[in-house]
């Protein structure tokens, strides 16, 4: 049996962020600190060839880009971190949306600069939907940017989450000195000998002695801030924390290494254990309790292209794992013994003999594995809520150059499709494929992996933007009611889906066809 003390010292959490704040630096720092790396490059040093180490697919050192969520796993003092590096690119959201679904508790780094961005808030509001623990880094302080307490009103504002500051900046940009933490009650001091970097605090919080800091403007303005914080600004209320609707703010910079280690030990004090889920039949499954189970969000095809493998991501959400044991998969009732799994630091991997709740491990995979499925170590068979699954809005007809191909053409669809990024679709006589995405950036990564791991060259014909519609009362359904306008295909689970050229085009198939009931995903 899983002992609690392993349970309880797991730390699971993903990164989130508008791309370019910062996040895949981060992630380098936090392992860099585990020690998983002798040093933490940044994905920016691409002309020296030393690529960020959460960064494996090869398009992604070519675009200094995540477009696949990363598993890092590191020990740091008495816990053990699970770090899921999700894609910054907007284009990749349903493989971040289902990433948020594996973790306990998030982090969400914004650049001082640019405050609050797009794909913040669309992430943001996953963890809002999910009430996980959300903890903020306010990055790039070495770089010129808002007003801290704009930034902390922003939080509010935008995102409508209360905020508490856990340090505050002293200066930016070129006049960047340190922080004040406010937490541990000391100050930090920017770019000094390691002896000289802590300067403690008094009971009024003030720096002891006549240090040559306190004549400066940027340390008086920092006081006048915090004292201004202390009357006006929130309480830190831990209740709400763990609810979601208050988040610690940090401020440091990752480029730089400062203010991270600060940040990772305040986190982990604050930080949920693995949470109980939620079963499809609404019961809550306790991490401790006795029988193993876990649930699979992600399934990622050659990840070592030299042997073609196939690895399906499970979060584990109660017992003990140990390799070669046998466990069921609830959707189909089949057993397996797990004797192929593994543990990640990015594409550095290790055979795992045993983890428990809250770690993320790899399984070998033969094309048993669906994204969402479930898999227990009793008897007892349930399955863990559904993950979301995103309506496409893109769609390319797409075919193999070379005929003589075809077989390596479909084999390499059916992988990436069931990787979730993009969708499958076929026309009803022709069986012409179809592909669907969120975002124009899934079609040009699946035509590289294509050619560069299936060796099959494609081409790729825009059908433009459709919107599609799935059909509740599918015999009421007509293939005659397949037209230019209103395309009827089949999904990859043969269920049938309308693809309509534009909303005028749908509500007018609505008012002719008035017992057809459509639905979309997401």
């Amino acid at each position: 049996m899983a002992t609690q003390e392993q349970i309880l010292s797991r730390r699971t959490f993903a990164i989130i962020s508008h791309p370019d704040a910062g996040k895949t630096t981060m992630t380098e720092n936090l392992l860099f600190f585990g020690g998983a790396i002798r040093d933490a490059g940044t994905v920016k040093a691409r002309k020296t060839g030393k690529f960020a180490t959460s960064d494996w697919m090869e398009i992604e050192k070519q675009r200094g880009i995540s477009v696949t969520s990363s598993v890092m796993q590191f020990d740091y003092d008495k816990f053990r971190i699970n770090i899921l590096d999700t894609p910054g690119h907007q284009d990749f959201s349903e493989d971040t949306y289902r990433t948020l679904m594996a973790v306990d508790s998030a982090v969400m780094i914004v650049d001082v600069a640019k405050g609050i961005e797009a794909q913040t808030i669309k992430l943001f509001k996953v963890c809002r939907l999910r009430g996980i623990p959300i903890f903020t880094f306010i990055n790039k302080l070495d770089r010129q940017g808002k007003e801290p307490l704009e930034l902390m009103e922003e939080l509010e504002e935008v995102l409508g989450i209360e905020s508490y500051a856990m340090n505050w900046p002293i200066g930016m940009g070129k006049e960047f000195v340190g922080i004040y933490d406010r937490y541990n009650n000391r100050i930090e001091q920017f770019r000094t000998e390691e002896n000289e970097r802590i300067l403690p605090l008094d009971e009024n919080g003030e720096l002891l002695g006549d240090h040559v800091m306190k004549q400066t403007s940027y340390y008086k303005q920092a006081i006048e801030d915090i004292n201004l914080l202390n009357e006006a600004g929130n309480d830190l209320d831990l209740e709400k924390v763990e609810n979601g609707k208050m988040t610690p703010v940090f401020f440091g910079s990752a480029l730089t290494n400062f203010g991270v280690r600060t940040f990772l030990e305040t986190y982990l004090e604050f930080a949920p254990t693995p949470q109980p889920r939620k079963t499809d039949a609404d019961e809550l499954i306790d991490p401790v309790s006795e029988e193993f189970s876990g649930f699979i969000f992600k399934i990622q095809a050659n990840m070592n292209p030299a042997h073609r493998d196939r690895i399906a991501f499970v979060r584990i959400v109660s017992g003990k794992f140990e390799r070669g044991m046998t466990v069921t998969l609830s959707r189909t009732g089949k057993t397996f013994k797990l004797s192929q799994s593994t543990q990640f630091l990015a594409d550095d991997r290790e055979t795992v003999e045993m983890a428990v709740a809250g770690d993320i491990i790899g399984l070998h995979d033969t094309g048993n594995y669906q994204i969402g499925d479930t898999i227990v170590g009793g008897k007892r068979l349930f399955n863990y809520e559904k993950l979301p699954q995103f309506t496409p809005e893109l769609f390319v007809r797409v075919t193999a150059k070379n005929v003589m191909k075809s077989k390596h053409f479909y084999k390499g669809i059916m992988q990436l499709v069931q990787e979730g990024a993009i969708q499958y679709y076929k026309t009803l006589h022709t069986e012409d494929v179809i592909l669907g995405a969120v975002g124009q950036l899934q079609f040009e990564v699946f035509e590289y992996r294509m050619k560069n791991e299936y060796n099959v060259e494609v081409r790729m014909e825009s059908i433009g933007n459709k919107i599609a519609r799935w059909i509740q009362n599918e015999s009421n359904v007509l293939e005659t009611m397949s037209n230019p306008r209103s395309m009827l295909v089949r999904d990859r689970y043969d269920r049938y889906v309308f693809l309509f050229e534009n909303d005028f085009a749908m509500r007018w198939f609505q008012d002719k066809n008035v017992d057809i009931e459509l639905y979309s995903l997401l």
